[in-house]
């Protein structure tokens, strides 16, 4: 694990691009891009406190850069998004990194019936709510 320099903090991009072991399976083995960028998609990855994510669109740029070869687009959507293999787990513990899915945040939902019932209170506390019908 190597500080970036730029930020001094981890950065599993920077550890991705340096790391030989990672490099070499990704120049020979398809399959084992589309895992890495499944894994990077969704998820958390941890090196000691430090917290790092990516997008989707970062994600297949990471997999391009590594095997210097097209762009993100090719990797984008290619399936696996937030699947992360045994291999591709212990490669990353192999680093310093461990990998955590996101935790669904939960938003309060409003019900039909509920915001049809809120309109309707709306409309009884305005009282220039009402029609006006001409003759």
């Amino acid at each position: 694990m190597d500080l970036n320099d730029s930020f001094n903090k981890p950065d599993l991009e920077y550890d991705l691009l340096n790391n030989e072991r990672i490099v070499a399976k990704c120049l020979y083995g398809p399959l084992y891009c589309r895992d890495l960028y499944g894994a990077l998609c969704n998820n958390r990855f941890f090196y000691g406190d430090s917290e790092w994510t990516c997008s989707w669109r970062m994600a297949g740029g990471i997999i391009a850069d590594i095997i210097k070869n097209g762009t993100y687009m090719d990797w984008y959507c290619s399936g696996n998004e937030s699947v992360v293999t045994d291999e591709i787990r212990l490669d990353l513990m192999m680093m310093g990194w461990t990998v955590k899915p996101y935790e669904p945040r939960l938003k309060p939902r409003i019900y039909r019936n509920e915001w049809k019932w809120k309109r309707k209170l709306q409309k009884r506390r305005n009282p220039l709510n009402k029609r006006l019908i001409l003759l």
